[in-house]
């Protein structure tokens, strides 16, 4: 009986090291595709923010009040009011 047990835990020790060499090379796989994954990801992560920077830049020089200005003399024929032909308006009721 004694040496059915031992044949038998050898045959589950030998069936159970190919079997773990198999699952270790399952997840070094699944842990290079992730490595890949996040090193797409902060890539992309790094092109958003150049983006995003390059059009903080762009709003900040098509919304200068210079170009606003210049923008309103030329193409649609405004001029600066001068301070009498300025008129206030005040606006009195329920506030939100």
């Amino acid at each position: 009986m004694k040496n059915g047990v031992k044949n038998l835990l050898l045959i589950f020790l030998a069936l159970c090291i190919p079997a773990l060499l198999i699952l270790s090379g399952v997840q070094a796989s699944r842990y290079s595709k992730l490595e890949n994954e996040i090193r797409e990801l902060e890539n992309q992560q790094t092109e958003l923010i150049e983006k995003n920077s390059q059009l903080i830049s762009e709003i900040s020089v098509l919304s200068s009040s210079e170009r606003i200005e210049e923008i309103a003399v030329e193409k649609l024929g405004m001029k600066k009011a001068n301070s009498d032909e300025i008129i206030r308006v005040e606006v009195k009721g329920e506030t939100k």
